[in-house]
């Protein structure tokens, strides 16, 4: 097994957790590793359910937050082992996980190891399947058994957000829409009906659709619907009796669920809509006392988080939650994943900060 050295700078630490590949469903070499070095640690009880790792202080403060980062990435396309460039004359770690989300778990990792005494207690929570389906989620699973573990004043995850704040999240659902038809012979396609040329007004609508901007306690979202995977046809000479069109809607948190839904069955009505996943967003709570205390600390301006984001399931449970971490998320998922060494470097500065403060 892999060995992690917790008391290396949190730059080298994102490296060694980077590579130790763990994209989605394998996440079990990583979660031993950090099993491994957090579980001897004094100062905190630790809990393991699957690759989901917990880790809490319990020192009897007024005040607890959650502290959260996922350990899975999506899959390698030649970008592992990781290595070191410039640009802009800067250094910058590349490799998979290098901004979503390794930088920030590695942060964490540090600081739960050496604050042995912060002036709030923390829950850590490093969890796996963030990358996939909500129903494989490792904070689904653990909600479920241990809801009392997300007991909290405040939530802060980890995700890339340039090392600046970024409250809430936008929602984020899914669909299928299908138009059906007639096999035949391509030859006589006039004894068919063509499900594919049928797909072509659903097309049309989503490439017409002009999102909204949406203003939520002083943040603006910026929603989105568009196509994102078309399928059909049965073989090169058959007209095909079937077309899938799945359709991605990205939600201002201002909207619930069911108006989400609502929305996308009125944009493509006429048409068979089958919703196959949805994920509430979750609105800033900034308004919160730790979390303007926080914002003080590491001096950040407030920003709104576009994608979705496990902020969502905390805010679902009374927690109001930010992303903070290093990494620029236009990066996050793309073949040349960097992030500068400074920002890592500076998130750390700034958690460690606001958790130490007389």
């Amino acid at each position: 097994m892999p060995r992690l050295d917790l008391s290396a700078g949190s730059v080298d630490l994102t490296r060694a957790i980077c590579d130790i590949p763990s994209v989605s469903g394998d996440e079990q070499t990583l979660a031993d590793a950090i099993f491994a070095e957090i579980d001897p640690l004094d100062h905190l009880e630790v809990y393991r359910d699957g690759d989901t790792i917990v880790a809490r202080t319990n020192l009897g403060r007024a005040q607890r937050v959650v502290i959260a980062g996922h350990i899975d990435t999506v899959p390698i396309n030649a970008n592992l082992p990781t290595r070191v460039i410039e640009q802009d004359g800067e250094p910058y770690l590349w490799g998979r996980g290098a901004v979503d989300m390794k930088g920030g778990t590695a942060v964490q990792l540090k600081l739960a190891a050496e604050l042995v005494a912060p002036r709030v207690d923390i829950t850590w929570m490093w969890y796996d399947h963030e990358e996939v389906d909500a129903d494989l989620n490792g904070l689904t699973r653990l909600a479920r058994t241990r809801p009392d573990l997300f007991a909290g004043d405040f939530a802060i995850l980890g995700e890339p957000s340039n090392g600046q704040v970024e409250g809430g999240c936008n929602g984020n659902l899914r669909a299928i829409v299908r138009t059906h038809g007639v096999r035949s012979h391509s030859a006589r396609a006039w004894m068919g009906e063509n499900a594919i040329h049928a797909a072509a007004p659903i097309l049309a609508r989503l490439a017409e659709y002009r999102p909204r901007e949406i203003e939520v306690e002083g943040l603006v979202y910026r929603e989105g619907l568009n196509a994102v995977r078309v399928s059909g046809g049965v073989a090169g000479n058959v007209i095909p009796d079937l077309c899938e069109v799945e359709v991605n809607y990205r939600f201002a948190p201002s909207r619930t669920l069911e108006k989400a839904e609502a929305h996308v069955r009125s944009v493509l009505e006429g048409f068979e809509v089958e919703i196959v996943d949805r994920a509430a967003g979750a609105r800033p709570g900034l308004d919160a006392p730790l979390a303007q205390e926080f914002l003080a600390a590491v001096g950040a301006e407030p920003r709104p988080k576009y994608g979705w984001t496990d902020v969502a399931r905390f805010s679902a449970m009374g927690v109001p939650a930010v992303n903070y971490g290093p990494g620029d998320p236009s990066l996050a998922h793309h073949d040349h994943e960097r992030v500068s060494f400074a920002q890592i470097e500076d998130v750390e500065r700034g958690l460690r900060a606001w958790l130490t403060a007389p």
